[in-house]
């Protein structure tokens, strides 16, 4: 699974590293290949997920904002309810591609 941006190859892991959640595949960090993450102040909280931790992602000393997240402490009943514990893997912006 690769997570594609602008052309560059941002993060890459083998599918069964990563975890599907609503439609977002999200990624263990040690896939990401390019670019740093700068953590972000944007506040959200899903209801049934905890306390989200956006980041911004410089790449090529462009800073895309918010463009990845990830939960580093999810409720307990999240990681029951995917069935594996995602504390700190990382979800993309729509605008990255993520595929194989």
């Amino acid at each position: 699974m690769k997570a594609v941006l602008e052309g560059t190859v941002i993060a890459e892991a083998d599918d069964a590293e990563t975890i599907l959640i609503e439609g977002n595949h999200y990624f263990p960090t040690t896939a990401l290949r390019q670019g740093e993450l700068v953590e972000s102040p944007t506040p959200y909280t899903c209801p049934w997920k905890g306390v989200c931790q956006y980041y911004s992602l410089v790449l090529d000393g462009t800073t895309h904002k918010d463009l990845v997240w990830a939960y580093p402490t999810p409720y307990p009943t999240a990681i029951e309810k995917v069935g594996r514990d995602f504390s700190g893997y990382l979800a993309f912006d729509p605008s990255v591609q993520v595929g194989r």
